[in-house]
């Protein structure tokens, strides 16, 4: 299954004009569960998937009373700025939502 198909939400925004934050939400705990259980979501994964460095993602935390997971991670040029493509970081939760995750 694709994690797009598994969350209820998953959306990303700016986390300051530096940083994207993906949010992922489930409507049931055990499918939150398996995920964070799996492991896939995890400094290779996200650095493969944004073909960015380990080392520019500052976070990746899961939240169980809220049956989620947050990923941050650095901007490759700051939001508003010249080649900026996206100004308040609202596309970039498209590659993790063909992540194919076992539930």
């Amino acid at each position: 299954m694709k994690l797009y198909d598994a969350a209820a939400v998953l959306r990303s925004k700016n986390s300051g004009p530096f940083e994207i934050t993906v949010d992922a939400l489930f409507d049931h705990f055990d499918t939150y569960n398996k995920i964070k259980q799996s492991g896939i979501i995890n400094k290779d994964t996200v650095s493969r998937l944004y073909n960015i460095e380990p080392d520019h993602i500052t976070q990746i935390v899961f939240f169980d009373q809220a049956m989620g997971f947050k990923i941050t991670f650095a901007r490759s040029v700051s939001s508003g700025s010249f080649l900026d493509r996206d100004v308040y970081g609202a596309q970039q939760h498209a590659p993790l939502m063909d992540l194919e995750v076992e539930i």
